[in-house]
C-alpha cells in the first residue's frame, strides 16, 4: 500500500470516527459494531500489506539466488574459485 493510499485510508477512518462520535445519543451496540468493522478493515489492510511484503521478500530471495548462480557460472567460466569454497592462499 502506498503512502497516498495509507493517508487516504487514515482520512477515511478519521472521517468515519468523527461522524460517528458527533452523535450525542450513540447507541453502545452501534458503536460496538462500528469498532468491530473498523478493526476488520484494519486487519484486512494489514494482511494485504503483509502479503505484499512477503511476496516481495520471496521475489528478492529468488533474484539473489539467480545472481549467486550467475556469479558461480562466471567464476567457473573464468577458471576462478567457486563461491562457497576457500582458496588455498588467503590474503590478509
Amino acid at each position: 500500500m502506498s503512502n497516498s493510499n495509507a493517508s487516504s485510508s487514515s482520512s477515511t477512518i478519521a472521517s468515519s470516527i468523527s461522524a460517528e462520535s458527533t452523535g450525542a445519543n450513540a447507541d453502545p451496540q452501534e458503536l460496538t459494531i462500528f469498532v468491530q468493522q473498523l478493526l476488520q478493515q484494519m486487519q484486512s489492510r494489514f494482511q494485504t500489506m503483509s502479503d505484499t511484503i512477503i511476496s516481495k521478500i520471496d521475489e528478492m530471495g529468488k533474484r539473489i539466488d539467480d545472481l549467486e548462480q550467475s556469479l558461480q557460472d562466471v567464476m567457473q567460466q573464468s577458471g576462478g574459485v567457486a563461491i562457497g569454497t576457500q582458496s588455498s592462499t588467503t590474503t590478509q
